[in-house]
């Protein structure tokens, strides 16, 4: 009997341990079970408060239950400087210095996948070393126009290679412990009128166009946190469209991440309750003093969200499941005991950046091999522009960065080319001002001053026998710039007659430009060689110098069409309602040729095409085959470096389907791509690029589904999509 009672009694302390056990702080514990506890011991309020910001760049945890806040801060390129707790005022500490990565269209230049993971898992060291749980980006938007003043966060026009170069950023960043926060979902591809424009789109268009990079990052790499965007789908915001965020991320996709508004992206309860958003950040906390007449507990999903479901109003499985997304958000990251401890500004950081910068850098134009710079024929070198010594990490919005270092051009070119000739000068000259209008309105330019500095660079120009002119886009306002898009496709302050004129002094020119965007080049047949640099960050100068001199030898290709003239973008013949929107309204009347896409079905020959770059030696492509293997296709090609230099060479396979009455195809389209290791000359590497059969299929709106063609498949093999070398047939 008295064994019988002590045993019952034991039962009962092990049943009582079991239901107090704190399996929510367990790290050893299935992420799944964590949440389940966590929300169980969580009261209505704590849930409604993880919903909400606190701070600029915080959310709020549960202290109670020792579950920690949610720590953001913006990328994509880098962390950004710690800001005050509720302004955006720079905090002004003396260690929030970091490395600044160059810009992702820079790293989708460089076709490199490894380069991508080398990214994330660097950036990421740097946000965890900080104390940071989500990175803001990548960035996957297309780039429809070259106009678009945030282009520079993206990769590029083409959907599939912003899949491809997202995913391995992604995946090695999260597996750090860090989150990535996916943006801008979907179809921010303008500043003009950002918060309140709606995009009118057909239902292919978004499917195999600007939803794929966001699909491809959902489903491969699992990105734990993405970001809706500011612009209206079918006249709803994104950041709670019940359509874009419930239909087809979370139901159709099988998402279980956590949905971050914009900062200032909710517009009302109703929507942000109902329409998939999980986390609201930035409503109307701006600082200023409606700040303090609108507090952190008055957003959206604060006290009218907390109103609702005490009311009854609201369903307790609707709020349940966003609290149940940003707790597994929190336990992947700030609680994860994997998470790493990071580093900041470290020599691998730094290894990390310039090796980016180098292979991303595309050279667009070598006439005579004036490249790469001889150590023996020059002896005075002119330098021109204001972006040799201009800070690019600087400006452009969020994107913003304080860098412990950055190598400017003019010093790295000072400092390098001195050492292959001692004989060597190095001069400068400015040449034009761009007024530094980073937040302004307007360029602040003094006429009489950019006509002293244009005048400056000529006189020095009559004794130079080498000028590199370095200038191209900043990160102006309506430059490279968030919450403003370019004013026109051709180089602002005078760039262009300037490297006309200095042309007809020195024939020894060559242009190296900065920037997010293709841009008009009216002066092509007048310099010798063009190198576009995009921005590569705190190594900008050792990265652009080993180009030049032949050190690296330059690999990068265009992941965006350049086109002769503004006009010849698919968009713009369509007039102000397909860009930048007539009555906050924009229509993508282009449908899905965009891009290279266009231009091929337009016929409309680009200045330099989609996936262009050249190279110091000349490659040779062998006979490609193809072979399906269930439901994988796998083209090879061997590459044979048939010139006197060490290279890379990137080959890309695009793909024309057979006829289809219906829809109309593009062309070819790109779906495969790899790149070479350093091949030596006379050395060759057999590349062997798979893609899943399915990615050959096209979005049919009669039954909303995803088809596949029966017929006959072409698949060319190519330098860039116009150097097409060979092709191979394949019938599904």
């Amino acid at each position: 009997m008295k064994k019988g009672i002590i045993l019952a009694s034991l039962m009962a302390m092990m049943t009582l341990t079991s239901a107090n056990a704190q399996v929510y702080l367990d790290p050893q514990a299935p992420i799944e079970s964590r949440v389940k506890d966590a929300l169980s011991r969580m009261t209505i309020h704590e849930k409604i408060k993880v919903l909400h910001a606190q701070s600029k760049f915080t959310s709020t945890g549960v202290p109670r239950l020792g579950i920690r806040q949610l720590n953001m801060d913006d990328g994509p390129h880098g962390v950004r400087e710690e800001l005050e707790w509720n302004t955006w005022n720079p905090a002004r500490w003396t260690n929030d210095y970091c490395v600044a990565f160059p810009s992702l269209t820079c790293l989708a230049a460089t076709w490199n996948r490894d380069l991508s993971a080398i990214y994330g898992n660097a950036i990421s060291e740097e946000f965890a070393y900080r104390g940071k749980d989500l990175l803001l980006g990548p960035g996957v938007n297309i780039q429809r126009t070259p106009l678009n003043g945030r282009a520079f966060e993206y990769m590029g026009e083409d959907p599939y290679l912003a899949g491809e170069m997202a995913v391995p950023y992604i995946v090695a960043a999260q597996k750090n412990g860090v989150g990535c926060c996916l943006k801008h979902y979907v179809l921010n591809d303008q500043e003009t009128d950002r918060f309140a424009v709606n995009v009118n789109v057909s239902e292919r268009a978004l499917r195999e166009i600007y939803l794929y990079p966001f699909e491809q990052a959902v489903k491969r790499a699992h990105v734990w946190s993405i970001m809706g965007s500011y612009n209206l789908w079918q006249n709803v915001h994104c950041c709670h469209n019940d359509a874009l965020i419930n239909g087809i991320l979370k139901k159709e996709w099988g998402w279980d991440g956590a949905l971050v508004s914009d900062w200032g992206g909710t517009t009302n309860t109703q929507e942000a309750v109902f329409g998939g958003l999980d986390i609201e950040m930035g409503t109307f906390t701006d600082g200023k003093l409606r700040e303090s007449e609108f507090g952190y507990d008055d957003y959206y999903l604060a006290k009218p969200f907390e109103q609702l479901i005490n009311e009854g109003k609201v369903p307790m499985s609707v709020l349940d499941d966003k609290v149940a997304r940003v707790l597994r958000l929190m336990f992947r990251t700030g609680m994860n005991p994997q998470k790493v401890i990071g580093s900041m500004c470290s020599e691998a950081h730094y290894d990390a950046c310039r090796q980016i910068g180098e292979e991303g850098i595309v050279m667009l134009k070598n006439e005579k091999d004036i490249l790469p710079l001889s150590s023996s024929i020059y002896n005075k070198v002119l330098v021109v522009g204001e972006n040799a010594t201009r800070s690019l990490t600087q400006g452009g919005g969020s994107s913003e960065l304080k860098t412990l270092k950055d190598v400017s051009p003019l010093e790295a070119i000072s400092s390098q080319l001195s050492t292959l000739n001692s004989q060597l000068s190095t001069d400068y000259a400015q040449g034009y001002m761009s007024g530094r209008a980073m937040y302004d309105r307007v360029d602040r330019v003094d006429p009489a001053k950019q006509a002293e500095l244009k005048a400056e660079a000529l006189e020095k120009a009559k004794t130079a026998d080498l000028i590199i002119f370095i200038g191209g886009l900043n990160k102006n306002h309506r430059q490279d710039c968030e919450n403003g898009d370019r004013e026109s496709y051709d180089l602002s302050f005078g760039q262009n007659e300037l490297i006309s004129e200095l042309a007809k002094i020195q024939k020894n020119i060559i242009v190296v430009t900065f920037g997010g965007n293709p841009y008009a080049m009216p002066w092509i047949n007048e310099v010798k060689a063009v190198l576009h640099c995009w921005y590569l960050g705190s190594e900008a100068g050792n990265a652009l110098v080993n180009v030049l001199t032949g050190k690296v030898n330059p690999s990068g290709k265009l992941p965006v069409t350049i086109a002769q003239n503004y006009e010849d973008y698919p968009y713009v013949k369509f007039g102000t309602e397909a860009y930048p929107g007539v009555n906050k309204q924009v229509y993508y009347k282009e449908d899905i040729f965009v891009g290279y896409r266009g231009f091929e079905r337009n016929k409309t020959k680009a200045l330099f095409p989609f996936g262009f770059g050249l190279s110091y030696t000349t490659f040779k492509y062998g006979k490609p085959t193809v072979t399906l293997s269930g439901d994988d296709i796998v083209v090879e090609t061997t590459i044979t470096n048939t010139g006197s230099v060490a290279g890379r060479e990137v080959a890309q396979v695009y793909v024309s389907a057979p006829k289809n009455k219906q829809i109309e195809k593009p062309v070819k389209e790109l779906k495969a791509f790899g790149k070479t290791r350093s091949l030596k000359p006379g050395e060759s590497e057999t590349l062997r690029m798979t893609l899943k059969k399915a990615n050959l299929s096209s979005w049919d709106e009669a039954t909303h589904q995803w088809l596949l063609d029966s017929g006959t498949y072409t698949f060319q093999v190519g330098a860039s999509s116009a150097d097409i070398r060979d092709k191979v047939t394949l019938k599904l």
